[in-house]
């Protein structure tokens, strides 16, 4: 096995697999659709159960997103959230949460504008564990992965269906924290259904890679959250619907927050489920 330093991510997301315990890791934009409001968010889904939380900074053009998280960056930014509010913002939810690890998926022009080696010096400061840059592919990732390692945070990468095996050995000798899988081609976003091809492809991310696998893209619902573990991956990483309940309830913050808390909470309740559907058995 190869060797990798500590990584609280993975670590915690091999004791949930080591249980049979499904993760829930869901995802939101920094300042959507305030700083105070997107901390309060952040509360909630923990409180709901939430094994680790993926985090946006909010940028103008998301090339992996779709409507609704794209309009969490546009009010996230209209109200004034900027890089270094960002910051801030992560240090305060990892001085809340100590226990809870943190993943920024982000674009790299954010990454830009501090210098590479800047952004994951403060990323490590505020608490992040894994960064996952969308739109860098693995050929000019170098910098990036170095950066990260320098500062103990995991390069996360992302395989879909159209990975060939020969880009997952290639991936598999730079990745670490886990493998985000996407449970579609295409863009975030709410979907109907978790495709039935999901298991074969998890299959093939299974032998090439030695990390847990999170799939996300389009996981929407307990019913999803129930396929994408029964299709042998170790969480789901849910966006769009959280971000979505946001929207639905800028009016009103206490119906915001008590309907994230209740979403959230049945996404978990899937997860805590897991070993009855046999996740603990499954070919690791």
């Amino acid at each position: 096995m190869k060797h990798r330093p500590p990584n609280r991510i993975r670590s915690r997301l091999e004791v949930l697999r080591a249980r049979g315990e499904g993760a829930f890791v869901p995802f939101l934009v920094i300042g959507d659709p305030d700083l105070e409001t997107s901390l309060a968010v952040a509360d909630a889904l923990v409180a709901a159960g939430a094994d680790a939380l993926e985090i946006g900074l909010p940028f103008s053009d998301p090339p992996a997103d779709g409507p609704v998280i794209q309009a969490a960056d546009v009010r996230a930014l209209a109200a004034g959230t900027r890089v270094d509010d960002c910051f801030v913002w992560l240090a305060e939810v990892s001085r809340r949460h100590p226990d809870v690890p943190i993943s920024l998926l982000i674009y790299f022009n954010l990454v830009m504008q501090q210098g590479i080696e800047r952004f994951y010096e403060r990323a490590a400061a505020a608490g992040v564990d894994a960064v996952l840059v969308a739109d860098v592919p693995l050929e000019e990732s170098a910098p990036l992965v170095a950066a990260a390692r320098a500062h103990r945070v995991a390069p996360v990468f992302i395989a879909s269906e159209l990975t060939t095996d020969a880009r997952l050995g290639a991936l598999a000798a730079v990745a670490d924290g886990y493998v985000y899988a996407v449970a579609r081609v295409g863009i975030t976003g709410e979907q109907h259904a978790v495709s039935a091809s999901l298991a074969g492809h998890i299959s093939r991310f299974r032998a090439a890679f030695e990390l847990p696998i999170l799939v996300g893209f389009g996981v929407s619902s307990p019913d999803h959250v129930r396929a994408v573990l029964d299709a042998g991956a170790d969480g789901a990483i849910c966006g769009s619907a959280i971000v979505r309940r946001i929207a639905d309830h800028l009016d009103d913050r206490a119906a915001m927050i008590a309907a994230i808390h209740d979403f959230a909470g049945t996404m978990k309740a899937v997860g805590l489920a897991a070993p009855a559907r046999g996740l603990g058995s499954a070919e690791l």
